[in-house]
């Protein structure tokens, strides 16, 4: 190895360079001690697990993952998967240098599995089943990838770790079940508490008021015992506008009621302004707030016939 470059079978990689890694992981200790069982070896023909961490956006899937690589001392990359994803983005892509020359540069999974770090693929229920195929062998017993675009095959270091997170929600694809099943196991994510959200705002905030991180802390509980899938990290968002709207105009201050309604309703749409309505209509389109009723399967959410209607909004 010569400085960020490896050769591999005649073919040189340029590597992808590390991410700096000083996450912190507050509350829920069981998840992270799954993830790091995930990624234990309990023999010398025992292999590491790829699990899938599973949660709404937000929630901290992706910091949990660098966390752990951070307990384990490893050096950790990270690749964004998206729809476009394809099997040169994910391993080696071809790329023309000034002199006219190919040149090969490895991604950071490939890096990972060459260097021995732990490697997140983030969202990977965004990416394609094409892109996902070129990773099977890398997800079982073979643990190597296959570059055709670089003509070489690339084995997997021993200590090499990796970890998929993935969004619950719609705007992702179904991923096939030959490779969910090396994706084992599924680790949920649930909202932390009401300390720990606490003490995770504090720990990104520490100049934030207490009273505002109160507000903030209060309507992320209310939202998850409502089942709304507000976050910590649309708790942060909130925050952080509602601060810089405070430090704007000192001359001309506006309170902190106020800076921080905007930042709710700004940062996080009409459904935060009122979670009690946002939970019932939830509830009526079917996502998961609670059960049907039978008016819900005969009228709109809206219809004055609905058992649920509220005449009050009828506009005569």
């Amino acid at each position: 190895m010569s400085g960020r470059a490896v050769e591999i079978d005649g073919v040189r990689l340029h590597l992808s360079a590390a991410m700096e890694n000083d996450a912190e992981w507050i509350g829920q200790h069981e998840v992270l001690k799954q993830l790091l069982a995930c990624w234990l070896t309990v023999d010398d023909q025992d292999l590491p697990l790829t699990p899938r961490l599973v949660g709404v956006p937000g929630i901290g899937k992706t910091a949990l993952a660098m966390a752990a690589a951070r307990h384990r001392g490893q050096e950790l990359y990270v690749f964004q998967c998206t729809a476009d994803t394809r099997p040169e983005d994910l391993l080696v892509t071809p790329v023309l240098s000034s002199e006219g020359k190919i040149a090969y540069h490895a991604s950071p999974l490939v890096t990972a599995m060459i260097r021995g770090g732990v490697c997140v693929l983030d969202e990977g229920n965004r990416m394609n089943e094409k892109s996902w195929a070129s990773l099977a062998p890398l997800f079982d017993q073979r643990r190597y990838v296959e570059s055709i675009v670089a003509g070489i095959v690339i084995p997997a270091h021993p200590n090499f770790r990796c970890a998929v997170t993935m969004n619950q929600d719609d705007s992702t694809y179904e991923i096939p079940d030959y490779i969910l099943s090396r994706l084992q196991p599924s680790l949920q994510l649930g909202f932390p508490s009401r300390q720990d959200e606490m003490a995770i705002l504090q720990y990104h905030l520490p100049f934030a008021e207490p009273e505002m991180l109160a507000m903030t802390v209060d309507f992320l509980q209310r939202s998850h015992e409502l089942k709304l899938d507000f976050s910590a990290r649309d708790g942060l968002n909130l925050l952080r506008y509602a601060l810089k709207r405070l430090a704007q105009d000192p001359e001309h201050p506006i309170s902190k009621d106020q800076a921080w309604r905007e930042a709710l309703e700004f940062c996080l749409g009409d459904d935060a302004l009122d979670l009690d309505a946002a939970a019932k209509r939830r509830q009526r389109q079917g996502g998961g707030g609670g059960a049907f009723t039978l008016g819900d399967f005969f009228f709109n959410a809206g219809d004055p016939l609905h058992p649920d209607h509220d005449d009050d909004d009828d506009e005569f």
